[in-house]
């Protein structure tokens, strides 16, 4: 072996540390960042201009009583929203929250009236059965490793099958129940706020979006979802129960199925097996709007719920300017187009 020394290299010193070139940001990169960083933004100001142009064209848009009708419209499919939203932000699709929800009312109304079950049991019972439902989308998709999509497709015919099946088809009139159950109509009851009319179905609304909020921003169980959602394997890895974490939201999902079940008896005034029949679908439209992405761990959870007052704005302004219904679902539909795309081009940032 030879004793001749390594060569030394000599290196120019401004070569020894790498350096890197600043980038200076084009607008529409400065754009998208600000929207990668705050995606509840982008339906926050399709709401504000939406409102803004619906004031400007529709008569009477602004009146409290057409803003409180709206609020009260959406606050069935905004509640199941937030149910949907839960579900969404781990990578799922959930196509049987409607289902759920209509089956739900069903049983609340079938145990007070034919089965003479005091009211507040009967509601307990329905919120146990809105778990049992999400518990079982739960364990299909943890246990059997099923694709939500298809796990709730599969259950989604099953309980409207069971809602049809429990109903025998057959109505609760609104007489019956103010006679024997008054308190399912509950979020339906009126009251007065300023110049506003609004229902209890609207708090209700509210509070579970802010109980929601709470939960996904403030412990530990929030921080894990959105980490399922992101990238499970990774989630896994950093000791996060995966599998546990998906029971516990699809179980919150099916409570608050129950919720709704509730508020919708309340909102339609009888227990009826073929209300909300498009909710599974409207209740996925509020939360892509919302700015919740489909491909899970991104979005704020406030998102669906602008999103639901978004398309509740289109159809109460399109309806005063006089415009079809038919246009309103078309409308609907680009709504839906232009949130995904905007939700692409948004994650590029972090591919």
């Amino acid at each position: 072996m030879s004793d001749t020394p390594d060569p030394v290299v000599e290196r120019n010193p401004a070569e020894a540390v790498a350096s890197f070139d600043r980038h200076t940001r084009r607008p529409l990169e400065r754009v998208q960042h600000f929207l990668h960083r705050y995606p509840t933004m982008v339906p926050v100001i399709v709401l504000v201009l939406s409102v803004i142009a619906f004031g400007l064209i529709a008569p009477n848009f602004f009146s409290a009583f057409n803003l409180s009708l709206i609020l009260q419209q959406v606050a069935v499919v905004g509640t199941l929203a937030a149910a949907q939203s839960l579900v969404v932000l781990t990578a799922g699709i959930d196509l049987s929250v409607g289902a759920v929800m209509v089956m739900v009312s069903v049983i609340m109304g079938k145990l007070s009236i034919d089965f003479g079950i005091p009211v507040p049991i009967a509601i307990l019972i329905g919120l146990g059965v809105g778990a049992a439902t999400g518990a079982l989308n739960g364990a299909l998709v943890t246990r059997l490793k099923l694709p939500p999509f298809i796990t709730t497709l599969g259950t989604w015919n099953i309980f409207l099958a069971l809602n049809y099946y429990l109903s025998n088809r057959e109505t609760i009139r609104s007489q019956t129940l103010d006679a024997e159950a008054p308190l399912l109509k509950f979020f339906g009851e009126r009251f007065s706020l300023g110049g506003a009319v609004l229902t209890y179905g609207v708090v209700l609304m509210v509070i579970v979006f802010a109980v929601l909020w709470y939960a996904l921003y403030q412990t530990a169980w929030g921080r894990r979802v959105y980490a399922v959602g992101d990238d499970p394997e990774s989630a896994a890895l950093a000791g996060i129960q995966t599998n546990r974490v998906l029971m516990s939201v699809y179980v919150v999902a099916g409570v608050i199925c129950g919720l709704a079940a509730w508020s919708s008896i309340g909102r339609v005034g009888s227990v009826s097996p073929t209300s909300f029949f498009e909710a599974n679908l409207e209740s996925i439209t509020a939360v892509v709007i919302g700015g919740i992405s489909l491909f899970g761990g991104r979005g704020s959870i406030l998102g669906p719920l602008i999103g639901a007052l978004i398309v509740g704005v289109f159809n109460s302004g399109l309806r005063l300017a006089g415009v079809d219904v038919l246009w309103q679902l078309f409308a609907t539909g680009w709504l839906i187009i232009v949130a995904v795309a905007i939700d692409q081009w948004i994650r590029k940032i972090s591919s």
